[in-house]
């Protein structure tokens, strides 16, 4: 019997085959393509564990099949990309479950911008790790990716707000995994159950390699590169919850999320600088820093440019008052490009406070310890004053990734982090690098400067083969420079297929043994989401990559 045959037999949720569906989930936001043999739509969490019974049995019987996750496909590291069965959740497991005080309990296909509005009708809260994508991207994407945002400079990213996991395991029986204490780590040591065995040999890795763990840990604020080893033992407690987040669905896969929620500080002011010259660059985050601002992010005279010209494309979106509001307010900007004024950088820093006095006098105070560094400085009372510069931050790559002229937004260099302390040394050495490649493509920069985590998204034209070549050339030169001063290769972005043949540069074989011991140990017979984490191979980019726009 044919494949999708058997999972009709066995599932109830949709299972398609047709050329537009496949195709449809042949690509994320990520430079690959892999078309899927088979897309399925989950009605729920006993569909999910049908469906992983049935792509282990095809693998027992000797044939290559495998499953990939995925929510709603903004994922720029081609983690949720597959040639055998894609799982996508955001046709039938798109639930906000519960809100309640602190928390939110939510299926992985529920889009932020549902669960956001939910959170802020229930006391005002909300989940501080929400990325730049968030009017596109799902819970589920945030949750494996391990997604950090604009404010995850003060608050952390999503990892500190998992507080428990319900899963799937590769066996398809279930789990929920949260902080354990010690004597309920003994309890669930002694199941005779997959998940039995997963806690006593994750338990026994760790402990038999606590130092070399503790050692790999990327000493930056960010970071999505490898199984995050290092998070499962804190405080007292076992939490697996913590390993699966980042984990891009290649140990188990996650049927329901308990996030924890914070109470959406009531006032802000920002202050906007305007770069002529990214030397200063260094010299203006050290200055701000210490006024502890609440996200400090960047976009560049590219982004801005076109953000400009689109402008009517960007508000049609909005309500037809706020449209207007909006198109007034970017007048400036509109005279700036009129007149060639166009900064090279946009610098925004916001300052979230409980009162509106306190959060205007951080961003004065920040405005007057960088004063005569930017070219010019505005000072925003609040968030009305400042939502058209969030409007093109927050739609950077999308305005790219769709407006590019014949070139390809290609996301490859596009998520390393370094400790921001080492941006006036480092960022020098990387502009030097960048211009080696000026003729074969052009860059723009945005991204969370005050976490030193840089997004540079090169502009290709991706139907050359000697363009094609740059991003296995390029990549790891500049990776060699992200290391060389302690940073690591995704901050946010995670391994995907770009990624993850480069996790043996940053974490040296030993470490990466381990995470290999992981896979095997959630995941023996490697039927979910192979070749991410673990297994990717050079020859997997060179493989995937689109042949053009």
């Amino acid at each position: 019997m044919q494949l999708a045959e058997l999972l009709k037999a066995r599932l109830r949720g949709d299972v398609l085959t047709d050329s537009e569906t496949r195709t449809r989930y042949s690509r994320d936001t990520s430079v690959f393509e892999r078309t899927p043999e088979v897309v399925v739509f989950p009605k729920d969490a006993d569909d999910v564990s049908a469906l992983v019974k049935v792509i282990g049995e095809e693998r027992r019987a000797g044939r290559p099949v495998s499953l990939a996750a995925r929510s709603a496909g903004t994922d720029m590291s081609g983690g949720p990309l597959t040639d055998s069965v894609v799982a996508v959740f955001t046709k039938h497991m798109n639930k906000i479950l519960e809100v309640g005080d602190g928390y939110a309990v939510a299926e992985p296909g529920a889009f932020y911008r549902d669960f956001e509005k939910q959170t802020l009708a229930c006391g005002n809260q909300i989940l501080p790790s929400y990325p730049a994508s968030r009017e596109i991207a799902a819970i589920g994407g945030i949750v494996n990716n391990n997604a950090g945002g604009e404010r995850t400079l003060e608050y952390g990213k999503t990892e500190r707000y998992v507080e428990e996991l319900e899963v799937v395991l590769s066996n398809g029986s279930f789990a929920t995994f949260k902080a354990l204490s010690a004597e309920e780590l003994k309890e669930k040591k002694e199941l005779n159950t997959l998940e039995g065995k997963i806690y006593r040999e994750m338990d026994e890795l760790l402990i038999k390699h606590a130092e070399l763990i503790a050692s790999a840990k990327p000493k930056v604020t960010k970071n999505s590169a490898g199984y995050a080893l290092w998070n499962i033992k804190k405080g007292g407690t076992f939490d697996l919850a913590q390993l699966i987040t980042g984990a891009q669905g290649t140990l188990a896969l996650t049927t329901k999320m308990k996030l924890g929620l914070i109470k959406n500080q009531g006032h802000r002011s920002m202050l906007v600088m305007f770069l002529s010259d990214l030397s200063h660059l260094p010299e203006i985050v050290r200055k701000v820093l210490p006024f502890n601002p609440e996200s400090l992010e960047s976009y560049d005279d590219h982004t801005f440019k076109i953000a400009v010209r689109l402008l009517p494309g960007l508000l049609s979106q909005l309500g037809f008052l706020k449209a207007v509001r909006l198109a007034f307010s970017f007048l400036p900007e509109f005279l700036t490009v009129l007149t060639g004024g166009v900064p090279k950088l946009v610098l925004m820093a916001e300052f979230s406070e409980d009162s509106h006095a306190e959060a205007l006098r951080k961003a004065r105070a920040a405005a007057e310890a960088s004063r005569g560094l930017a070219t010019s400085v505005r000072l925003l009372k609040n968030e009305q004053a400042s939502e058209k510069y969030w409007i093109v931050r927050r739609e950077s790559f999308s305005l790219l990734r769709k407006n590019a002229k014949g070139l390809y937004a290609a996301p490859f260099i596009d998520d390393f982090a370094i400790p921001p302390d080492s941006i006036p040394e480092f960022w020098p050495k990387l502009t030097t690098l960048l211009k080696e490649y000026e003729g074969r493509f052009i860059y723009t920069v945005a991204g969370h400067v005050g976490d030193g985590n840089f997004h540079i998204i090169p502009l290709m034209d991706l139907s050359r083969p000697e363009v094609r070549q740059v991003i296995l050339e390029l990549a790891p030169r500049v990776y060699e420079l992200v290391l060389a001063f302690g940073g690591t290769t995704t901050g946010e972005h995670n391994d995907g297929i770009i990624r993850t043949p480069y996790l043996p540069m940053q974490f040296g074989e030993n470490v990466v043994q381990l995470f290999e011991e992981t896979k095997r140990i959630f995941d023996p017979e490697n039927i979910l989401n192979p070749g991410k984490k673990v297994g990717g191979t050079f020859s997997d980019i060179e493989g995937s990559l689109i042949k053009g726009v």
